[in-house]
């Protein structure tokens, strides 16, 4: 049970039959999941899957009925304001503005967020410190390397002090020294606040390391849940009941191409082309 601010011991997401269409179009067909609070659950699944789809709804962004989506017990057809109130988001494209400084990125989301003004100064201090950005804080963003960029939205996005902080994509185009420092920020941040995290990676080292759970999603719909751990060893199961045990054990890229691998329609190959050109602009903007 919970009270009406969402603060009891409900779960920190819940999705039951979640559906949405655009025009004759099914992009998220019957998703159940339960997110627990203090998890890092992560959403995998390829391109065209369903994974952003169901974020917009989660996060407000797209309408569904009541009773598809709960936050920490808030509806978020009929409480969408209280809801907002508790998330963090970090879109996949990037938000930050390069002619603005990093304290004042951090600012305009203080404000976005409706941060009481007299809490905003410390919340922006703290939120540029949480990611390692208080000593370039006055540096304008357009300077700021690609890792960088991405730590200021995780600041953009944590000035809100959001109990469900939702990542679509967070190290998309980065190196993997700027990927490891984001997810440092991540982690510590997380350790020292209890925060809930809900991520969608196509890195799947990242996945597989940083993600307490997992879902991975195919055509709309959950096609796999559990730990990586678990995941992984299901896999192997199936291959020894199949007679396919020789090899190396299965990895978590072994489980993504077991569910999701094949079977993509020219809709979803597309939407691949439009994700790789769309990374690649991003990785031009962030470099």
């Amino acid at each position: 049970m919970t009270d009406r601010t969402g603060t009891d011991t409900a779960d920190a997401l819940s999705c039951t039959g979640l559906a949405y269409s655009f025009g004759g179009a099914r992009a998220v067909d019957g998703v159940d999941l339960t997110v627990a609070p203090g998890e890092v659950f992560g959403l995998l699944g390829p391109n065209g899957a369903g994974k952003t789809t169901a974020i917009r709804a989660i996060t407000t962004l797209l309408p569904v009925p009541a009773g598809m989506v709960q936050v920490f017990g808030l509806d978020v057809a009929r409480e969408r304001m209280a809801v907002r109130r508790l998330l963090g988001y970090v879109p996949q494209q990037l938000s930050a503005d390069a002619n603005l400084t990093g304290r004042e990125n951090v600012e305009l989301f203080a404000r976005v967020y409706d941060v009481p003004r007299r809490e905003r100064a410390p919340r922006i201090v703290q939120a540029l410190e949480a990611v390692g950005l208080g000593d370039a804080a006055d540096r304008m963003a357009g300077t700021y390397s690609g890792g960088m960029v991405r730590r200021l939205e995780l600041a953009q996005a944590l000035v809100s002090a959001p109990r469900l902080l939702i990542l679509d994509e967070p190290t998309i185009g980065l190196d993997p020294i700027a990927r490891t420092s984001v997810w440092d920020r991540l982690t510590e941040v997380r350790a020292a606040t209890g925060m809930t995290v809900l991520v969608t990676t196509h890195y799947m080292d990242e996945a597989d390391q940083y993600c307490d759970r997992l879902a991975l999603m195919h055509r709309g719909r959950v096609r796999a849940l559990g730990t990586p751990g678990r995941l992984k060893a299901e896999l192997a199961d199936r291959r020894a009941r199949s007679g396919e045990a020789d090899g190396p054990a299965p990895t978590l890229e072994d489980v993504f191409r077991h569910f999701a691998g094949s079977g993509l329609t020219d809709e979803q190959a597309g939407g691949e082309f439009r994700d790789v050109r769309n990374t690649r602009r991003t990785a031009s903007r962030v470099g």
